[in-house]
């Protein structure tokens, strides 16, 4: 079995579409992944909202946003069944394991930093105040 991966689908349904066929539609792209061997960790709705550019006369379109788990092979197909889906103007697929970790590598490294920096400071700002009470103490 192949490593499973993270991939972030988003599609853009055309304006015509009432709010049953989108959902109905959401619903049978989760089968398919399911039957594939994948699983949708999430799935979001935005709703509609209006395009950057006009896409075949259309100014306005429903924005979906899948997390997909699985091995590709699933993706491979959904992307097949998207490019003759009528209601589907426009899709991508992203791949987002890869950059998820090198963000978590990131984030470590600015947290161990900002830890030094914390003691550090400490240390220099105990320092004074120590050396003031040798100067007393003499």
């Amino acid at each position: 079995m192949a490593e499973k991966r993270i991939y972030e689908v988003m599609y853009i349904g055309t304006p015509d579409a009432v709010d049953d066929d989108i959902t109905q539609l959401n619903e049978a792209i989760e089968k398919l992944i399911a039957n594939e061997g994948g699983t949708v960790v999430r799935t979001d709705n935005m709703g509609r909202r209006p395009l950057a550019y006009p896409i075949r006369k259309k100014t306005e379109g429903y924005y979906v946003l899948f997390e997909v788990e699985g091995s590709g092979q699933e993706i491979a197909e959904l992307e097949r069944r998207m490019r003759v889906n009528d209601t589907i103007m426009r899709y991508i697929t992203v791949r987002v394991d890869e950059e998820r970790k090198t963000a978590e590598k990131h984030r470590n490294k600015r947290e161990e930093r900002q830890k030094r920096q914390r003691t550090l400071r400490r240390t220099n700002e105990s320092e004074p105040a120590m050396a003031d009470e040798a100067q007393i103490n003499q």
